[in-house]
C-alpha cells in the first residue's frame, strides 16, 4: 500500500480559502481557476487507488479559519475509516496562546504535526513577509514545543533561506522536521540547480529533516521525468531513501499533470529497490499512519 505524504482536500461550503478564490489572480504555481471548486476525499482516492495508494496526509492549505479546516479534515478521516487519514494542521508557533492551540489540535485524532508556510516564491514572500519567521525566538521556541509533544514540523521555504533555517532548526533537534516540494527549487537554470543543492545540504545533513518529493511541477509549468531527474538524483543522495517520502501535491499539481503522470514520472526516477521507503515506509513512520 502507497501512501500520499502531500495532497490537500477543500469543501468551499464548509471552509473558507482566500487565496483560493480570488479572481484573476495568477499565483506563482499557475492559474487556479480549474481548482476553484470542491475537491474532496472520492475524487483524490478515485485517482490515487488507481496508482496503488491507501492512504494519506492531508497539508494545511491556508484556510481562512484553520481550526475549522483541521475539524473538517477530522470529519472527512471519520467519514472514511477505510481510508487512513492523518493530518497536518496550521498553527501560528509565534503567537501568545501556542499552548491553547496545540492543546485544542491534539483532541483531534487526526493530527500528527503543524505547518506554517515560511517562503512559497520570491515574489509572494516580498509581500506576506514570512521570512521573517526564522528571525523570531517565538518561532523556535514553537518549534521545540512541537518536538516535545511528538508533533512534527512540516517546513516549506525557499533555498534562499536553507543556511538560516538550518541554524534555527539544529537548537530543536527533537523536533522531526519535513521539507515540502524537495526546498522549491524554483529557478530551473543548471546553475539554479547547482545553487539549490549547494544550500540544500545545510538541511540534509540534519537527521532529523526529512525530504518530500512533491510539487515539483509548480515552477515549472512543463515539467517532466527529464527535466526533474537532478532534483530527484539530489535528494535521494543527499537524505537517502528513508528519509524521503512522495506527496502529489495534488490538486494544485493538477494544473500541471494528472495524477497518473506525477506519479509515473516519480517512480521512473526512483530506483525500485528504494520504492518502499519512499512511497511507503517513510512516510508510514514519519507520520506515524
Amino acid at each position: 500500500m502507497k501512501i500520499d505524504a502531500h495532497h490537500h482536500l477543500w469543501n468551499l461550503s464548509v471552509v473558507k480559502y482566500p487565496w483560493l478564490m480570488e479572481k484573476g489572480i495568477v499565483r506563482f504555481f499557475g492559474d487556479p481557476s480549474s481548482i476553484q471548486r470542491d475537491y474532496l476525499l472520492p475524487e483524490f482516492r478515485a485517482d490515487a487507488e488507481a496508482m496503488g495508494f491507501g492512504a494519506s496526509v492531508h497539508i494545511q492549505v491556508g484556510a481562512a479559519d484553520p481550526w475549522a479546516e483541521a475539524q473538517w479534515v477530522q470529519s472527512v478521516a471519520d467519514q472514511f475509516p477505510d481510508w487512513p487519514l492523518v493530518q497536518v494542521a496550521f498553527c501560528d508557533l509565534t503567537s501568545n496562546d501556542l499552548d491553547e492551540q496545540l492543546d485544542r489540535l491534539q483532541t483531534l485524532p487526526s493530527v500528527r504535526g503543524v505547518r506554517q508556510i515560511v517562503g512559497r516564491a520570491p515574489g509572494e514572500d516580498a509581500s506576506t513577509g514570512t521570512n521573517s519567521l526564522l528571525k523570531d525566538p517565538n518561532f523556535l521556541a514553537g518549534l521545540k514545543q512541537l518536538g516535545a509533544r511528538g508533533l512534527s514540523f512540516d517546513l516549506q521555504l525557499l533555498p534562499e533561506l536553507m543556511e538560516q533555517a538550518a541554524d534555527v532548526l539544529a537548537q530543536s533537534p527533537e523536533t522531526r522536521i519535513a521539507l515540502c516540494h524537495a526546498g522549491s527549487p524554483h529557478d530551473r537554470t543548471p546553475q539554479g540547480l547547482r545553487r539549490w543543492a549547494d544550500e540544500l545540504t545545510a538541511l540534509s545533513n540534519l537527521p532529523q529533516v526529512y525530504c518530500k518529493l512533491s510539487g515539483l511541477g509548480m515552477f515549472d509549468r512543463n515539467w517532466s521525468a527529464e527535466s526533474v531527474a537532478p532534483i530527484v538524483s539530489n535528494c535521494l543522495s543527499q537524505f537517502g531513501a528513508d528519509r524521503i517520502m512522495f506527496g502529489s501535491n495534488f490538486p494544485v499539481d493538477s494544473l500541471t499533470s494528472t495524477y497518473k503522470e506525477v506519479v509515473s514520472r516519480h517512480q521512473e526516477l526512483i530506483p525500485f529497490s528504494s520504492h518502499e521507503y519512499v512511497f511507503h515506509g517513510t512516510s508510514k513512520r514519519f507520520y506515524r499512519i
